[in-house]
């Protein structure tokens, strides 16, 4: 299939580079999972190629016109076509409990929120790959210590191995970004328990962040943390110094109101 006229809608650019196209259909393992999820897939130029794989498929779209366009292009994927909102539709009444990969070219301008809501599904979602604005897929893999290092970071971090694997150049788009892209995949861990209060844990590394140019002692003081804690040299550091292991540590010892070794 030949890429086509495609109109930018909802932040998206859409890919007219097959290679690239094939080589991000390629990072699918099937070792654990049947089921994809394709995420925007506009014309099909991604599409074509995990069609290959011959597993099971489905796609949410949200344009009317691409979704017509997908139906006969693809037409033994009529009925796995979703007409939606990936932010708003109901994993759990579309997958039941079976588990799937997420794959896709994803508009910009929702990215982070489509990888928050993976994280949220994280027990049905073991494989996740695609295409993020260049800075947003830095963001997702970036280890502890710089300031591209951040709430995205963090969680993700926390349930996947995250890779970043390639820069896409914006003339491979149509229409062209004025930035670069990047492909990127993150694999669940083998244990993605995390053994505390996950509600305080995110919302411990979400408050650290906000306020990223301050030590802990000073971004977290909403917390009921006693003097004799604050005192303790995790309090005195700035939070892109902290690992996910650290956020843990620091949720057990806030929710436990003590320092604990």
């Amino acid at each position: 299939m030949k890429p086509v006229r495609a109109k930018k809608k909802l932040g998206q650019h859409f890919l007219k580079d097959l290679n690239i196209a094939k080589k991000i259909a390629d990072l699918l393992d099937f070792k654990e999972f049947n089921t994809v999820l394709e995420i925007g897939p506009g014309m099909g130029v991604l599409t074509q190629f995990i069609v290959e794989k011959k597993k099971s498929l489905n796609l949410i779209e949200i344009d009317l016109e691409s979704v017509e366009y997908l139906k006969k292009t693809f037409s033994s994927l009529e009925t796995n076509i979703i007409e939606g909102d990936f932010l708003k539709i109901d994993l759990l009444q579309i997958f039941k409990k079976e588990p799937f990969a997420i794959i896709g070219n994803f508009p910009f301008n929702i990215s982070t929120q489509i990888v928050f809501k993976t994280l949220e599904h994280r027990n049905q979602i073991p494989f996740f790959a695609g295409m993020f604005q260049k800075e947003v897929a830095e963001r997702i893999c970036e280890p502890p210590g710089s300031k591209k290092y951040g709430i995205l970071s963090v969680l993700a971090q926390l349930f996947y191995e995250t890779s970043y694997l390639f820069t896409v150049p914006p003339n491979v788009f149509n229409p062209p970004p004025k930035v670069d892209s990047a492909v990127l995949k993150m694999v669940r861990k083998d244990d993605f328990s995390l053994n505390c209060d996950e509600v305080l844990l995110f919302k411990i590394v979400k408050l650290s962040f906000q306020q990223r140019r301050k030590t802990l002692r000073n971004s977290l003081k909403t917390f009921n943390i006693s003097d004799n804690m604050r005192e303790d040299p995790i309090f005195g550091l700035r939070p892109e110094k902290l690992s996910g292991k650290d956020f843990i540590q620091l949720t057990k010892r806030i929710g436990h109101g003590n320092i604990s070794n």
